[in-house]
């Protein structure tokens, strides 16, 4: 799943990989030290057995930021379909977003495990730099689906078997860097998955507004991970790989922008048929403020202010998700 776990940039001819949580040049000798990111040196990974701190950085459990952007679409369904009260089918889809992204960046990794190893900003991952066996890779990708088949297994049959629909797609996705350039796309209509799955979840139907949703969802997630992609979008080119952001190019901005401005035209067309009031779209302010903000204040050439940008769609998630609480619960 994972653009929003950062695939494929081109090694350079010295590597400085510091700021991005790396210690390693080209041409000096390897020692333990130099194969083992600093983000399995500090937080919750470092406070962990050094055995298994591998598989946590694998699954990306080190950054929590793609769990949040799983989970938001289908907070979201949740809310705006009555579920106001249901603190059970949250729980579940967190569980179910943790368990999947993870299973979701190991699968990601399987599949590039070899660009990963030629590339500045991935050679240390776990199955990149020799950490974890391949054998072992699978096997804790299995794990994790098991976590994800037991949430599904807790859902009405309808939701379980829209998210059992997400597999093909999902499995597709680490390939369409290579066939498309606009993997953001497809990234999309996979991290936007749980707003179908969500909306049955409660009512045990698939409605207009649900539809509406996770159209506007699609959108909103090209929109970040194109943001995502300007970070990368020199070494992309060097290396051949295709993003939005290279599609785009010098009007990365504006195509941005136009991709934020029609996910919050359908989730108005949402909201608005489930409580069809001029004052139910008054909720979508501060989420639409915060997407102009992110898009005025971009800097594309600049990686630290597009990495800024891109992290804050936690909030921005969490604004659409108290607009869809809002309007659930008060929809006659």
């Amino acid at each position: 799943m994972a653009r929003v776990s950062a695939d494929c940039q081109c090694l350079h001819a010295t590597v400085r990989m510091t700021a991005r949580g790396t210690r390693y040049r080209r041409g000096a000798m390897a020692t333990p030290y130099d194969i083992v990111p600093d983000s399995e040196r500090r937080g919750l990974i470092a406070a962990m057995p050094a055995p298994i701190r591998p598989y946590l950085s694998l699954a990306r459990m080190d950054r929590l930021i793609g769990v949040w952007l799983l989970f938001w679409p289908g907070a979201w369904a949740i809310a705006l379909s009555g579920g106001a009260g249901r603190w059970d089918l949250y729980a579940w889809f967190f569980l179910g977003a943790f368990a999947m992204r993870g299973a979701g960046c190991v699968y990601n990794d399987i599949v590039d495990r070899d660009i990963d190893a030629r590339v500045a900003r991935t050679r240390l991952r776990p199955l990149a730099s020799g950490r974890v066996t391949l054998r072992a890779a699978w096997i804790w990708l299995v794990a994790l689906s098991l976590v994800g088949l037991v949430v599904m297994l807790a859902l009405r049959p309808l939701a379980q078997a829209v998210a059992l629909g997400s597999l093909a797609p999902v499995a597709a996705y680490p390939f369409m860097k290579r066939i498309t350039w606009w993997p953001q796309a497809w990234l999309g209509l996979v991290f936007s998955w749980a707003a179908l799955v969500g909306w049955p979840a409660v009512t045990g139907d698939l409605p207009v507004p649900a539809l509406l949703l996770y159209a506007g969802a699609v959108l909103w997630v090209i929109g970040y991970d194109t943001i995502y992609a300007l970070q990368d979008i020199e070494d992309d080119a060097l290396a051949g790989v295709k993003s939005s952001a290279r599609a785009l190019g010098g009007r990365a901005r504006g195509g941005i922008a136009l991709f934020y401005l029609g996910a919050v035209a359908l989730w108005a067309a949402a909201l608005w048929t489930v409580r069809p009031q001029p004052l139910a779209l008054v909720a979508l302010l501060p989420v639409a403020l915060h997407l102009g903000w992110q898009v005025a204040g971009l800097r594309p050439t600049d990686a630290d202010n597009a990495l800024h940008r891109f992290r804050s769609n936690r909030f921005a998630g969490l604004l659409m998700a108290l607009a869809c609480l809002v309007v659930g619960a008060t929809a006659q």
